[in-house]
């Protein structure tokens, strides 16, 4: 009897530990693969939520921790790692990683992916755009939006040719039961009748938090009953919370810190709302529709790929907070709307941004590159 051939042996590195948007790809990436024809094991310069998000989804993980830029015995645990596992493919995550890995790769004579996740300032250094150009030369580089490709090729000087876009992708949520709904309201301290606008992201300046609480005091103005949670953690959390006081809207804001349970707080909210300065593709506004939930996000980076305008939810323009309050309140004033964008996010969710499309998506990069390098062979 013939024996089943090895899986393929993919290694992610990821540049940071998260919790974010790349973290939150490379996790469900990973479980994906995990399930089916390949094997990954995700290797990380620190501990962190990844790490624990990967082991919780059984997949394996091992720290090689990095010290500076010229940390040699990196690269030598990198190699050891990859003679031990068998690793077919490096598969790595933003600047830090895709450099490290892009050159572990070429010493190991492997193929190699780097997929860009944001803009992330990687662009302002020339040593960092060299880079980049060098490595576009013999790798295959992924940005996660159109408009994010279109920001590298004219800022780093990539031939478009040199990159590819795949879409991140989500999995809807499980149902959350109206009892469980009532459950959260009552812990956050939410009335039964009061609208609950919401959004979900680090609390650093590039989210426009700040731009969002300035929104609010005319919304509560127009609708009274109107309460704000702010679920995410971050450098702005005292700034942000002495803002909100200064507007005299303490009281109808919550911030929650880092949460767990996003499912029940999307199943709570009656508006998703995402008021960032800059963004690739954002896995919060993804979740958001694929929860139904109707949203008003700014127009930056893959925003307008996710949200067609008037026909899935509103865009308005960043750092603009009179009109980001209009948007908010015409979503109120109209629950037919509401209804109407949540449901058409949803099934676009599902037919262009599914985890499925960009596993299919990575899994068909992964086997163009072992065709080419047995062909090589």
């Amino acid at each position: 009897m013939s024996s089943q051939p090895p899986k393929q042996t993919i290694l992610h590195l990821s540049t940071t530990s998260g919790p974010g948007g790349a973290e939150r790809v490379i996790s469900s990436l990973s479980e994906a693969l995990n399930t089916g024809g390949r094997r990954v094991v995700v290797g990380l310069f620190r501990p962190g939520w990844l790490q624990a998000e990967c082991e919780r989804l059984r997949v394996e993980t091992i720290i090689m921790p990095l010290s500076g830029p010229l940390h040699l015995g990196w690269f030598f645990d990198c190699l050891r790692l990859i003679r031990r596992e068998r690793v077919a493919l490096i598969h790595a995550h933003e600047f830090s990683a895709i450099v490290y890995g892009w050159i572990v790769s070429r010493l190991a004579r492997i193929p190699f992916i780097g997929t860009i996740h944001g803009k992330n300032y990687f662009w302002e250094k020339a040593r960092r755009r060299v880079a980049y150009r060098i490595i576009a030369r013999t790798a295959t580089l992924v940005a996660v939006s159109e408009d994010l490709k279109q920001f590298v090729t004219e800022k780093v000087g990539i031939q478009n040719g040199r990159i590819r876009v795949i879409y991140n992708g989500v999995t809807p949520g499980p149902p959350v039961s109206d009892a469980e709904v009532e459950r959260c309201r009552s812990e956050l301290g939410i009335q039964a009748g009061d609208r609950v606008l919401g959004t979900v992201g680090s609390l650093y300046l590039v989210k426009g938090h700040t731009f969002l609480l300035d929104a609010m005091p005319a919304v509560l103005q127009r609708f009274p009953n109107t309460v704000l949670i702010i679920a995410g953690r971050g450098e702005l959390e005292v700034p942000l919370k002495d803002q909100a006081k200064r507007l005299g809207i303490e009281e109808k804001v919550r911030f929650l810190g880092m949460r767990q349970d996003i499912p029940r707080l999307l199943a709570l909210m009656d508006v998703f709302v995402l008021p960032s300065l800059s963004e690739g593709l954002s896995m919060a506004l993804l979740e958001a529709m694929a929860a139904e939930k109707p949203v008003v996000a700014t127009r930056v980076g893959g925003n307008p790929e996710l949200v067609e305008e008037g026909k899935t939810g509103m865009i308005v323009t960043a750092e603009d907070a009179e009109e980001l309050a209009a948007a908010l309140m015409k979503m109120l004033e109209e629950p037919t709307l509401m209804h109407f964008f949540g449901r058409t996010g949803a099934v676009r969710v599902q037919r262009k941004f599914s985890t499925h499309r960009m596993v299919e998506q990575y899994a068909d990069l992964y086997s163009a590159h072992s065709a080419s390098l047995n062909t090589v062979a």
